[in-house]
């Protein structure tokens, strides 16, 4: 084998080598995130949730900022703050108790509608058309000096709307 021949022949090798290290990397790269996508499709909805909010309590607003038998979101939250017709306050998941799809407030129809699979609830969490098997969450909240407060980290499941669930102003 000629000189030129075997020089030619370290060069490919060297290339080849070259490029057996770059598809290893990469490939290593691609399996490392079908890795870390595949664990947090595993890891529970609650733990994801619980890592996201830092402060349990939020502050909704004034109370005058809430007119009664109307809805608010709360983007902060995660929750809307329904005002009733008595004045008291309710403050409701936003999450569908059937699936876990997020319920969105349709102002003209006065109801919770879920896109998902068409479950809707009333101004107070209560389900109006299945297949929802329960009323939306509640959580629990407080008025301190005219201020809506409302402790999100711990949700209350219920089987339907009790006036004693509101929060109501004191006198």
């Amino acid at each position: 084998m000629s000189e030129t021949a075997q020089t030619e022949r370290l060069k490919q090798l060297g290339r080849r080598r070259f490029l057996n290290c770059v598809w290893t990397f990469f490939g290593a790269i691609a399996a490392s995130e079908l890795g870390w996508l595949g664990l947090s499709f595993l890891k529970s909805r609650k733990e994801r949730n619980l890592s996201v909010s830092t402060d349990s309590i939020i502050t909704a607003g004034p109370v005058e900022r809430f007119k009664p038998e109307t809805v608010t979101a709360i983007p902060n939250g995660g929750f809307y703050l329904s005002r009733l017709a008595d004045g008291s306050f309710l403050p409701l998941s936003r999450t569908c108790t059937h699936l876990g799809c997020t319920v969105p407030w349709v102002e003209e129809r006065k109801q919770f509608v879920c896109p998902c699979h068409g479950s809707t609830f009333s101004l107070t969490g209560e389900v109006i058309t299945s297949p929802a098997p329960r009323p939306l969450d509640t959580f629990p909240a407080r008025i301190e000096n005219g201020i809506v407060k409302v402790d999100i980290a711990s949700p209350r499941k219920r089987e339907r709307f009790d006036p004693t669930q509101a929060t109501r102003l004191s006198s």
